[in-house]
């Protein structure tokens, strides 16, 4: 299961000076730090859940180091560049890894005190993603078929689980539940979206029809733990078990967008299965938003977000989604786009009228807290390619011309300072993307680049002629 490890003389010297160091007296410091080949930024930032621990520079060298007091034992996340992978520390770690951007978390290895636990969490990680390709074709497989793969798997996981406990006595139940969750819920999580996957496989219009016994493993999922919350195992299982608890209740297979009704059904379940409170908010709150965006209209389920209103107790999340509500007012098909201006990354201003004057236009309007720039610099190139004949602008909302999109041409990127519209239609600060004419008419004021309809919006919009 594990990957050689080469590491560098380096590493291994600062590992013999932070051991040493940590030997004097009673040292309680916890270290993170290492090596970055080819790194895309100048810093490293660490995080435990959702909140800021802190930003690691990189040397000359392309080293970092990290020295906590008092560091609480748990999961944390590391970010580089648009890359993101999770480590787990206790106190008086000293933990140090390596890896090379171009070929991320395949080069990724740790050495030093806490180095064995995080080597096989990254070695759980590569093995799931080397499963897809195995687990989309068992989707085409009976139910009984299908179980009994799901079931071998799983065993053979455990057995892996077992041996690591019994040659790792002295590690805690807390990493034990991480390494648990690592290697079961991934495998849990695709059993829950087996219905669907088989549905899309085999183009078939009916779900097809399970024995009670097939999520037997149901028992052993723990159901509304806030913390798991932030790992991706956890969250996605979590998720995938909602929706397929939803399709349960009579819904058919999705074809293109939710209906009404499911996003409503959604949401009660949401409330009834999780009772953690900040999981069930941040879930509702995913929800609501995401099926708006997917639908790429400015159409908007009035049952849905009332009832999201009414279940979420969040202030600041039911802010946010009356923040897009409002914005969705403003800028409507058959609008003309009009009123504000746009800056180029040489700081010209220019009236958006003159931009979109005689060119079929797609403006993207986005926002770093929302959208990541790795999806961005996927996603713009292949649908510039797709539609050539497109005029395409990537706004950063509230940005400045120092933070450029890679892999996008500088021409296509601009900025917007949102508090400077004369009708501001981007008060929530999250993404739009909206679509005009020739003429300067839009032909959709909400459009979204990450939806499914896109293609055949901007297929009609290239036919504008």
């Amino acid at each position: 299961m594990r990957k050689n490890y080469i590491l560098f003389i380096p590493i291994l010297l600062l590992l013999v000076t932070i051991q040493s160091c940590s030997n004097s007296g009673n040292n309680t410091n916890t270290y993170f730090g290492g090596k970055i080949i080819n790194p895309k930024t100048k810093f490293v930032v660490l995080y435990a859940n959702d909140k800021l621990i802190d930003t690691l520079v990189l040397d000359k060298k392309n080293k970092f180091l990290g020295t906590f007091d008092n560091l609480n034992e748990g999961l944390y996340h590391f970010e580089h560049g648009n890359e993101t992978q999770y480590i787990y520390l206790e106190p008086k770690d000293s933990l140090m890894l390596r890896l090379n951007t171009w070929d991320f978390d395949e080069s990724l290895v740790f050495a030093g005190k806490g180095a064995e636990r995080n080597n096989i969490l990254i070695d759980i990680f590569l093995e799931d993603e080397n499963e897809r390709k195995l687990f989309y074709k068992l989707n085409r497989l009976s139910p009984n078929k299908y179980k009994e793969k799901v079931d071998s798997v799983i065993n053979t996981r455990l057995e892996t689980y077992k041996e690591y406990i019994e040659k790792h006595p002295n590690e805690t139940e807390s990493y034990f539940k991480i390494l648990k969750t690592a290697l079961t819920y991934t495998i849990y999580s695709r059993a829950e979206r087996y219905p669907t996957n088989h549905v899309y496989s085999l183009r078939k219009k009916e779900f097809p029809k399970l024995e009670p016994s097939f999520y037997d493993y149901r028992q052993n999922i723990e159901f509304n733990n806030n913390d798991l919350m932030y790992y991706s195992p956890y969250a996605r299982y979590i998720t995938n078990y909602l929706y397929n608890k939803t399709y349960a209740l009579g819904h058919k297979p999705k074809q293109e967008n939710f209906t009404t009704q499911f996003t409503v059904d959604l949401l009660h379940t949401i409330d009834k299965e999780i009772n953690a409170t900040d999981s069930k908010n941040a879930l509702l709150k995913r929800t609501v938003l995401d099926h708006f965006y997917r639908k790429s209209s400015c159409n908007i389920n009035n049952e849905s977000f009332e009832l999201f209103f009414k279940l979420s107790t969040n202030k600041d999340d039911i802010n946010l989604v009356k923040s897009v509500l409002e914005d969705n007012k403003i800028i409507h098909k058959g609008d003309a786009i009009k009123g504000f201006n746009i800056i180029d990354f040489t700081n010209q201003s220019i009236d958006i009228v003159d931009f979109t004057i005689h060119k079929n236009s797609v403006l993207l309007f986005w926002n770093k807290e929302y959208m990541s720039k790795s999806f961005i610099s996927s996603r713009i190139p292949y649908l510039q390619k797709k539609f050539p004949n497109l005029n395409f602008a990537v706004i950063e909302i509230d940005g400045n011309s120092n933070n450029r999109i890679k892999n996008i041409d500088i021409k296509n990127q601009y900025y917007i300072n949102s508090e400077d519209l004369k009708e501001n239609f981007l008060t929530s600060k999250m993404n739009r993307t909206i679509l005009v004419n020739k003429n300067g008419i839009v032909v959709n004021g909400y459009a979204a680049i990450s939806s499914y309809n896109i293609n055949n919006q901007l297929k009609e919009l290239s036919k504008n002629n």
